[in-house]
């Protein structure tokens, strides 16, 4: 091809390169120049034009662009007409988007006037969106090159969402909020539907494997998913020994996608089983949508395939509940919100954290443990009744502070008490004003887990407690939460996150909400 200024009487059946105004009028580049434009073009006194030329065995860049999208184009995915040296293929069908990232490089390295662009392998699109953009940077190509681009192209194809019928199974330990297993229920079928695929409910059970490899045994569908009451960390843990239980084999535990980390996928009869992380139970996106969608596309998703998704697998952190920069998390020390703010309504007329245990109030016993087991001065927060509470509380160290909507239900109060937790902590013990049998043992186990994003629980006899450490990383979901519901309505939702710590005693567990509670404890 032949680019250069020529005098206008000589720019006739060239091509404009670049955009003119002749009389009042605006000429676009890639305008062919016929002999009549010349002619107005001298006509108002313009001397030269910069054109470009086309050699014999030159292909024009529509043409050019055309022919290399008809190469491209494969099953699910169209070529657009082209403009301006340009073909965009657009997806026919919602699917993912599938082709050789090898041969992308070898069209863009045939010759630098040739350039095809997509986004990344595996790529979720839906109908008419555009999967590849041909552009032909000059105004022709050499044929010998597009021939070779045509040559080296493969298909770029969209696999198809099928129709497949899904099954959620979720086990649970005592103490599980079942508002934690309908959300869960609420947002699987909300990734499934989305997807064109069916979301059967497989029930629940306990969280062990023997129980759980008999439900798998008895569930018929094409992808099973179970979402586990705890986070999977080990092959023989609760649901891959359950799969494997059940005359099933795990192709891998755990994926080099954050979030996502700890998802367990094994095969049953021939069909897909997900072990879901924790972050599944939210509806952001995470390394569960990148399994599930291949799977509904109806590909394969081998232990190979995971351990591949690395590159891109840390997701943008606008997807994230939570910013996680290193930098915002200090290293400061552990401290307690307690809560003491409730209305004691099942006491009768007596408020609880008032009544006498030991010759002190109740609500002093979880102060006094605190401080016997090293940690600052704690954030009390009050609410019914807060001028006595606070006498009671009396001489004792402590940060005050009311929650004046403390009837609006627990999540209130637990607003309050993280709004006024100090800058310096890293991370906060949420303690109830009513359990004065947790032992400075398990206050001082509980406040040593390290961790910027630890969650740690105390656990008696397979039962979770309170309190509940939680890293800063936390605070705003446990703000933005509402109703009658504590920070545990959080724990399945962020079950990667969760560390168990053993209790000494089923203190843990105890707390006070009844007459007969108050005299059982006086008596023991």
């Amino acid at each position: 091809m032949i680019f250069a200024e020529v005098a206008v009487a000589d720019a006739a059946g060239g091509v404009l390169a670049h955009s003119v105004m002749v009389a009042g009028e605006r000429w676009a580049k890639g305008r062919t120049l016929s002999a009549a434009d010349v002619r107005r073009a001298a006509a108002a006194g313009v001397a030269r034009l910069t054109i470009a030329r086309l050699a014999a065995d030159d292909v024009a860049e529509n043409t050019a662009a055309t022919r290399l999208g008809g190469a491209l184009a494969g099953a699910g995915v169209t070529a657009l007409d082209a403009a301006h040296g340009r073909v965009n293929l657009a997806a026919a069908q919602d699917g993912l988007l599938q082709f050789d990232a090898a041969m992308v490089a070898a069209v863009n390295a045939v010759d630098e006037a040739l350039t095809l662009a997509t986004p990344m392998q595996n790529a979720r699109v839906r109908t008419g969106d555009i999967v590849a953009t041909i552009k032909v940077i000059p105004y022709a190509v050499p044929g010998a090159a597009l021939a070779a681009a045509v040559a080296a192209a493969r298909h770029i194809a969209v696999a198809a969402f099928r129709p497949q019928r899904v099954v959620l199974i979720q086990t649970r330990l005592p103490g599980d909020s079942a508002k934690v297993v309908a959300k869960t229920t609420a947002v699987t079928r909300g990734r499934v539907d989305a997807l064109g695929a069916t979301l059967g409910n497989g029930g629940d059970c306990a969280h062990d494997a023997a129980v759980l490899a008999v439900v798998l045994g008895a569930t018929s569908a094409d992808i099973i998913l179970i979402a586990g009451a705890s986070a999977t960390a080990d092959r023989h843990d609760v649901i891959p020994a359950a799969i494997v239980a059940a005359g099933g084999s795990i192709d891998r535990l755990g994926m080099p996608v954050d979030p996502g980390n700890l998802l367990c996928l094994g095969m049953l009869n021939g069909r897909p089983v997900i072990g879901l992380p924790g972050c599944a139970r939210s509806p952001k996106r995470n390394g569960f949508d990148w399994v599930l969608e291949r799977l509904v596309a109806g590909l394969t998703v081998t232990g190979a395939d995971i351990a591949a998704m690395g590159v891109g697998g840390l997701l943008a952190e606008a997807e994230r509940p939570q910013p996680r920069a290193a930098a915002a998390v200090p290293s400061g020390p552990v401290g307690a919100v307690v809560l003491a703010a409730g209305r004691s309504t099942r006491m009768g007329p007596v408020n609880k954290l008032l009544a006498d245990l030991g010759g002190r109030p109740l609500v002093t016993h979880i102060l006094d443990t605190l401080a016997a087991a090293g940690l600052p001065p704690p954030v009390v927060v009050l609410g019914n009744m807060a001028d006595a509470v606070r006498a009671a509380i009396g001489a004792r160290p402590a940060v005050f502070v009311t929650a004046p909507d403390y009837a609006s239900g627990l999540s209130r109060s637990l607003r309050a008490g993280i709004a006024a937790v100090p800058a310096d902590w890293r991370a906060a013990l949420v303690c109830l004003g009513d359990m004065p049998r947790v032992d400075g043992a398990t206050i001082a186990a509980l406040a040593s887990v390290p961790g910027d994003n630890a969650i740690a629980v105390p656990v008696w006899a397979g039962k979770r407690g309170n309190p509940v450490l939680w890293a800063r990383a936390h605070f705003a979901a446990l703000a933005r939460l509402d109703g009658d519901v504590g920070g545990k309505a959080l724990l399945s939702e962020h079950a990667d996150a969760v560390i168990e710590v053993a209790a000494p005693d089923d203190g843990v567990l105890a707390d006070v909400d009844t007459p007969e509670a108050l005299a059982a404890l006086r008596a023991r």
